[in-house]
């Protein structure tokens, strides 16, 4: 259906706008990078939406393993390749690039702040304020995390033979996320948000044709009621303590607290964060769940590091930041989870002015997108790129430099990367040493562009320890 309906907007575009002068043509000099522009206004976005790995692979092998131009919806745009791409990018951050985000992102997370969708001084709130996502916070919130965990393996597992993973990820990351990004732990608000918040994901990636019956209208639908939600949460907030100048412990009371953004940048602010907070992560657990479940020499392995530390503990003891340390073969795996199936494969930046690479010159304005693709299943860095290995990651064997990115790079590494890293560590602690697992259907596609998902939700068969 998701192709089909992709096909369908395509073709509309297409009839409607087909006469519109495509804009890559008059900048074509014998220095611009070699590629093509596809369609008119279209250009290559639909073979990039059905399979973006093979568009990526296809096309560094006709034009350039360095890079290549394309076109996106009449955006000219280069894509940069290779672990020396990386490193040119990351190393030239505020001299030749400034962040970029799709009509679609800005459309969602923009409606009511007509600016750049994210501004330096908003992260330092984020990283300085409450310090949510800083180590000594994670450790300082750990028992609670593994403790909401928990929670959710009772919820939703216990009592099963059966269950689909995908959602049970999202709604166990989803209620972490409401908790340390949003401050609420109401269950019932939880559950009316998430519906909302899965209509974005389903959109925001997708073609943004904002009518009835298109996975796009129907997210920007649910962002409104999100945000009228969190004009709510605001106000409560507020009303409850005198949020202003207090301690908080959570993003959103932090950022009430710095008495510098609206109400309405808050919302987008926490909105964003949500969106990133929870899909990325789940995204790992299910798959996770998939490639373990596959594999029983390495969900052996898991679950014996994981019972040698909780040996270590007293019986109910909570998880600590030293235990996190230790899972090490657990991080491996962890790690090759996110080479085969990254939770977001790549993202975009602007040329803020021309720049010359690998002897090819990009002109101001044009967008330039990096991308996992042309890395972490290159043999030429991951031998047997389609073998799950964790052995990768072990001490002694890392990855080169610039060729693993699941969180980026450079100064725009993702700032979530080490909560990310804790709470994907706790779910597999409490999931190993309660359950062993199979898959239902292990041929189940996998479908999804910027992020990827099975197509059925990975449906699961549980066995209780």
């Amino acid at each position: 259906m998701e192709v089909l309906s992709l096909a369908l907007a395509f073709l509309i575009v297409s009839l409607t706008i087909s006469f519109f002068v495509v804009r890559n043509g008059s900048d074509v000099g014998s220095r611009l990078p070699p590629g093509g522009s596809g369609l008119p206004f279209v250009g290559e976005t639909l073979d990039f939406f059905l399979n973006p790995e093979k568009f990526i692979r296809d096309r560094m092998k006709k034009h350039s393993p360095d890079i290549f131009r394309t076109n996106f919806f009449g955006e000219k745009i280069v894509v940069i390749c290779g672990p020396n791409g990386h490193k040119f990018l990351w190393s030239n951050e505020s001299k030749y690039f400034t962040s970029f985000y799709p009509e679609s992102m800005k459309k969602l997370f923009l409606s009511n702040q007509p600016k750049r969708l994210i501004r330096e001084e908003d992260l330092k709130v984020i990283r300085s304020g409450p310090g949510v996502l800083k180590p000594e916070s994670l450790a300082h919130n750990l028992a609670e995390m593994d403790s909401i965990i928990q929670q959710q393996l009772k919820i939703h597992l216990e009592g099963k033979s059966e269950v689909t993973i995908h959602p049970f990820s999202n709604a166990v990351t989803f209620t972490l996320a409401c908790r340390f990004f949003m401050g609420t732990e109401n269950p019932e608000r939880i559950a009316k948000l998430i519906g909302h918040f899965n209509k974005i994901i389903e959109g925001i990636h997708s073609l943004p044709l904002n009518f009835p019956g298109t996975a796009f209208y129907n997210a920007c639908r649910a962002a409104d009621v999100i945000r009228k939600e969190l004009a709510t949460v605001i106000k409560e907030k507020i009303d409850a303590a005198g949020v202003v100048g207090s301690p908080s412990r959570d993003m959103l009371s932090a950022l009430i607290s710095s008495g510098y953004m609206s109400d309405a940048e808050i919302s987008d602010k926490v909105m964003g964060t949500l969106v990133a907070g929870y899909t990325t992560v789940a995204t790992t657990m299910t798959f996770f769940m998939k490639y373990v479940g596959e594999r029983p020499e390495v969900y052996h392995k898991v679950l014996t590091e994981q019972l040698e530390i909780s040996k270590a503990k007293q019986p109910g003891e909570a998880l600590c930041w030293e235990d996190m340390q230790k899972m090490k073969y657990s991080w491996a795996v962890i790690c090759e989870v996110m080479r085969l199936a990254p939770p977001l494969i790549g993202s975009f930046r602007e040329a803020m002015t021309d720049f010359t690479y690998a002897g090819y010159t990009v002109p101001k304005g044009w967008k330039v997108f990096w991308t996992v693709n042309t890395t972490q299943k290159n043999p030429k860095y991951f031998p047997e790129p389609n073998k799950f290995d964790p052995s990768r990651f072990l001490e002694g064997d890392a990855p080169l430099a610039y060729t693993y990115l699941p969180f980026g790079g450079g100064p725009k590494l993702c700032p979530g990367k080490e909560y990310a890293r804790i709470v994907v560590l706790a779910f597999v602690h409490n999931m190993v040493k309660k359950y062993k697992w199979s898959l239902i259907d292990p041929r189940e596609k996998i479908s999804g562009s910027m992020m990827p998902v099975p197509e059925k939700g990975l449906p699961v068969r549980l066995y209780p320890h």
